[in-house]
């Protein structure tokens, strides 16, 4: 073999194992690689949002529908990287603090998700605090980490303190990640302290407080923190 063809071969060699390392790595970044941490939904379904988009001037489309086609765009894309599962709070009496735990976290979950979603009708107050709690709980937050995804569009009606939560959760907890997202929180019944609550219930945790005010925005929202 003269040294010609043996350079020849040698770099042949050499792009192949160039090729082979680049489609792998192609392969590797269409594939998504699931996350460790399983996440909760917390689904606001209080009275608050059967109100209309428009403040109920001249609009039928009510906050929660918004909210629905939303879910309905991002949920089939981020299942495929994490275990999801959904809490919901509001519905029942005006009166009353419900939250309902609908599902524990499980892979491929968009579907049943999106079916108790559309299932709900908003009414009842907002315990919003004590539904991030049940979340936190179902997440096994004090040896696991997780997240937990808090979609709002009001203020805590029930007593409960989201800052202090927050605080507990942080003190007491593996790596537990409260993001939340508020939906058109500039409306007539919600005050500036009830956006400063729930933002210190994100921060605490290391979270994001994401503000949305379209139906594009709250699937950015989703996205982002699932």
């Amino acid at each position: 073999m003269n040294r010609f063809t043996d350079c020849a071969r040698r770099g042949a060699l050499a792009l192949i194992v160039l090729l082979a390392g680049s489609m792998t790595a192609a392969a590797a970044e269409e594939s998504p690689t699931p996350c460790t941490e399983d996440a909760m939904i917390v689904f606001d379904a209080s009275g608050s949002m059967a109100g209309s988009l428009a403040e109920g001037i001249g609009s039928k489309i009510r906050r929660i529908d918004e909210v629905r086609k939303a879910l309905a765009q991002a949920l089939p894309r981020v299942v495929h990287y994490r275990r999801i599962g959904l809490i919901t709070y509001g519905p029942g009496s005006y009166k009353q603090c419900n939250v309902e735990l609908k599902l524990k976290p499980q892979p491929n979950a968009a579907q049943r998700i999106l079916h108790d979603v559309s299932e709900l009708n908003p009414s009842g107050k907002t315990p919003l605090t004590a539904a991030v709690e049940q979340a936190a709980e179902v997440l096994h937050y004090k040896t696991d980490p997780g997240v937990v995804v808090l979609l709002t569009d009001g203020e805590e009606t029930c007593d409960g303190a989201p800052c202090d939560l927050g605080k507990r959760l942080k003190a007491q907890g593996l790596q537990l990640t409260v993001h939340v997202i508020g939906f058109r929180m500039t409306a007539f019944w919600t005050g500036a302290q009830s956006a400063l609550d729930v933002r210190c219930l994100a921060e605490e945790t290391g979270g994001l407080y994401i503000t949305a005010e379209s139906q594009e925005e709250l699937v950015e929202a989703f996205e982002k923190t699932l």
